[in-house]
């Protein structure tokens, strides 16, 4: 659907600027005009055996084509400038687009599979117990997520059913994988995501309301290890605990972070429909 808007604005551009330019331009869309309604009228006034009558028809529709190709020929200079400057800016949106850029998308989120349905129809998990504070200002997590010893990890102020999918995420994360996951921010102020946002696209490009975060539907998460945060991708284990939390949450209908172009392995979201218009 993308590449077909982006054709039609091409045309529709190119005929404006051909149509604002070139007076050669309309007096050939006139003829054209003129010589269809001509030909429509002769059809129409047609009888038996007066097919002869189609032939000046041809002829003015062959002059037509030759004296479009005449015009291109003259002014293939003027084509050769307006043509990319209306073609480049089409191409490099269709080239970089996601789909999160188009007015009124709502991404689905996907569906689990029937076993993982199943463990969250069943018990209703309980948050873990949050780490000490000042495990969130230590030097190592200050370098990788600044402000986060203001973040806020109360699990009350995310919707229950992205609770339930992480609290999961965790579980599983425990005891198949043998890792210790801690929650370093969820629900997220409007205020504190432009105030993110103002620190550069290294940290956050979305602003308020444009992150779910400030739906409470998307969480940041690292690794517990002995008594200390582990956030840091440099470090081989946290990496490969980075990447079996990503093949977890993806099968529990979670969006992970891990998968975007500016990487973000500890974000996880649910994207509801319906959510981001109110």
């Amino acid at each position: 659907m993308l590449i077909f808007v982006a054709l039609l604005y091409f045309c529709v551009a190119c005929s404006l600027i051909w149509l604002a330019c070139f007076p050669s331009g309309r007096t050939l869309i006139n003829q054209l005009v003129v010589g269809l309604r001509s030909r429509l009228g002769r059809v129409a006034l047609r009888r038996p055996g007066a097919g002869a009558n189609l032939l000046p028809g041809r002829r003015a529709l062959r002059g037509h084509v030759e004296g479009l190709s005449q015009w291109l020929r003259k002014h293939w200079i003027v084509l050769a400038l307006v043509v990319p400057a209306v073609a480049i800016p089409s191409l490099l949106a269709l080239a970089l687009r996601t789909p999160d850029m188009l007015p009124g998308y709502e991404p689905i989120a996907a569906l689990p599979d029937a076993q993982i349905a199943a463990l969250l129809q069943g018990e209703q998990l309980v948050p873990p117990s949050d780490p000490p504070p000042l495990a969130f200002g230590t030097q190592e997590v200050v370098q990788v997520r600044p402000m986060l010893v203001n973040a806020s990890r109360n699990w009350g102020l995310m919707h229950p059913e992205f609770n339930q999918r992480l609290l999961l995420a965790f579980k599983i994360m425990k005891e198949k994988h043998g890792y210790d996951m801690a929650l370093l921010e969820g629900y997220r102020s409007p205020a504190r995501q432009d105030l993110l946002a103002s620190m550069g696209g290294a940290v956050t490009n979305a602003r308020a309301f444009q992150s779910w975060h400030q739906y409470g539907l998307a969480a940041d998460c690292a690794f517990w290890r002995d008594g200390k945060l582990v956030i840091s991708e440099k470090d081989p284990w946290a990496m490969r605990g980075y990447q079996l939390y990503g093949e977890v949450a993806e099968q529990l209908g979670l969006t992970w972070g891990g998968r975007w172009k500016m990487m973000d392995l500890g974000h996880t979201e649910l994207r509801l429909r319906g959510v981001m218009r109110r």
